[in-house]
């Protein structure tokens, strides 16, 4: 005899709750969604103390390094972008409302095939509070209603911003149950969560590379995940090096802790002499360190030597992988052989050049003469982001709203009937 666990149960009236309020959404209008994210929005700017409260004491209780330490913390500007999210959100067109194809067949039927929301989203995310506030208004804004469950670390701080988000739901006359939270961060609600076929219609991860493959080796609900962001910029040797410096050191030392950090240089070995040394200077006055093969080492001595398995690392911290590549021919080859198919970037004034390196890419995103932390779904114009996608079914690359949606078909006839 099966008996379920309090997780299970838990989940069960969760996810009940979370389809009625799914279906309820379905049917709302696109402006009356628009108007529960500016709710929220103005409801997580009124509680911004609350939240950093509730961030102070996570914070107080983390003995994590740096890179992670940053992803958890939260000050006045970064709830402010959380919200400020929200709000470009609900200026961005509605994803429902949109007709994908129509057609009309000799016998008359007129088939539409029309947006339409996913249902349940399952949202298992580590130490980023943040990924709260997106997921919810990106789920709201098509359609879905979203169970989340954040990470120990983040416990205060995700129920303070829910908190917040339940408090915007409520001021707009929408559900509340269309974004809820896990009770605890006990493991076991996210082992219910992963075996919740017919409960969740998705489940999508956003964290480590060990949180990530066990929803995948574990999951019994659909995924929608990503893999590491091992991402390369590729200078090549038609490059502006001006433009390479000031690219290269934003790609890397913007935010090292973000999945769209580059993690490896490539870099020609035409102009390697001349344009190495500088890229390390200007990184190194930056506070980064290095990983370097045999020829950046022949170039400027005192890197450090790259150990095996360094240009499989995602260092998601101020350390670079340096290699010297004798072309795109050969970049392209070490990116098959080390990347993560996330983002990955050339830095040239050859358009031919640049075609065949983003031809050749087989990564979610490819960018040329770009900073590859612009991988965000922001940037992108999507108002905010779940996450970065890097499999090869439904999404790729960052997902926004238009991303949580799928389809169905509207048949029209005048009587017909089937010979």
């Amino acid at each position: 005899m099966h008996i379920e666990t309090e997780p299970t149960q838990n989940l069960r009236r969760a996810a009940g709750a979370a389809r009625a309020a799914a279906r309820l959404l379905a049917q709302s209008t696109g402006t009356a969604r628009d108007a529960g994210l500016r709710a929220m929005a103005a409801s997580l700017r009124a509680q911004t103390a609350e939240i950093l409260a509730a961030n102070a004491a996570d914070l107080a209780a983390f003995n994590g390094g740096a890179a992670f330490r940053d992803r958890l913390a939260l000050t006045e500007a970064r709830v402010a972008a959380m919200a400020a999210g929200l709000e470009e959100l609900a200026l961005l067109p509605d994803p429902l409302a949109r007709t994908l194809a129509e057609w009309t067949r000799p016998n008359g039927l007129r088939i539409a095939r029309i947006a339409a929301p996913i249902g349940v989203i399952g949202m298992i995310y580590e130490s980023r509070p943040n990924v709260g506030a997106d997921a919810a208004g990106i789920c709201l804004k098509s359609g879905n209603a979203v169970i989340l469950r954040g990470g120990s670390d983040s416990l205060h701080s995700a129920r303070a911003i829910h908190a917040a988000l339940a408090a915007g739901l409520r001021a707009a006359g929408l559900p509340e149950d269309a974004v809820q939270i896990a009770p605890g961060a006990d493991r076991a609600h996210v082992a219910a969560m992963l075996a919740g076929a017919g409960l969740i219609d998705l489940i999508i991860p956003r964290g480590g590379k060990s949180l990530v493959e066990r929803v995948q080796r574990e999951a019994r609900v659909p995924v929608l995940a990503h893999a590491e962001g091992l991402c390369h910029t590729y200078i090549h040797a038609a490059a502006d090096p001006d433009m390479a410096r000031r690219v290269l050191a934003n790609a890397k030392m913007r935010r090292t802790s973000i999945c769209s950090a580059t993690e490896t240089l490539l870099i020609d070995a035409a102009v390697a002499p001349a344009l190495l040394p500088l890229l390390v200077a200007d990184l190194r006055a930056l506070g980064c360190d290095f990983r370097a093969d045999a020829a950046a080492r022949a170039i400027v001595p005192d890197l450090a030597a790259a150990a095996p398995g360094d240009f499989d690392t995602e260092w998601l911290d101020a350390i670079l992988s340096v290699a010297v590549v004798d072309g795109v021919e050969q970049a392209l080859a070490h990116i098959a052989a080390h990347g993560s198919e996330h983002t990955d970037a050339i830095i040239t004034e050859d358009a031919a050049v640049a075609q065949r390196f983003l031809r050749g890419l087989e990564s979610a995103v490819g960018i040329w003469n770009a900073s590859t932390q612009f991988c965000d779904g922001g940037e992108f114009g999507f108002g905010a982001e779940i996450g970065i996608a890097t499999g090869r079914i439904h999404a790729r690359g960052p997902v926004g709203a238009e991303q949580l949606t799928t389809y169905r078909y509207l048949v029209q006839g005048n009587g017909q009937v089937r010979p």
